[in-house]
């Protein structure tokens, strides 16, 4: 089943993960693209080690796409607003084993305001 993947845009026009994406060399660029098809292709059905689901009652609806290429690995956090649909919400080249708080937080506060724009 086929998904629409989206960008969240900020009230200001800038879109966080097309700046994160194009910071990159194209290699790398290639790479998350692949597997940002690979979400709209898949959906839900895509699996780890592709996503992973973000966990702690404090993330609930954030997901993980997750990308390694060479020595670096990518993370570009989204959630489902509804059936068939992602937005991508925050990229990070994850340089610990564990994610920084501060970058989860990040995508939480995106995803609130992308929904609190959606209910209005």
């Amino acid at each position: 089943m086929e998904y629409l993947v989206e960008l969240y845009e900020k009230a200001d026009g800038k879109v966080p993960v097309l700046d994160f994406i194009l910071g990159l060399n194209p290699k790398q660029q290639a790479k998350i693209y692949r597997e940002i098809d690979l979400l709209e292709k898949f959906g839900n059905e895509l699996h780890y080690p592709h996503v992973d689901i973000i966990r702690g009652k404090k993330y609930i609806g954030l997901w993980e796409l997750r990308i390694e290429f060479s020595s670096n690995i990518f993370r570009i956090f989204y959630f489902l607003p509804r059936k068939n649909k992602a937005i991508l919400l925050h990229g990070i080249v994850k340089k610990k084993q564990k994610t920084p708080q501060n970058e989860l937080n990040t995508a939480l506060e995106r995803m609130k305001e992308h929904i609190r724009r959606e209910s209005k």
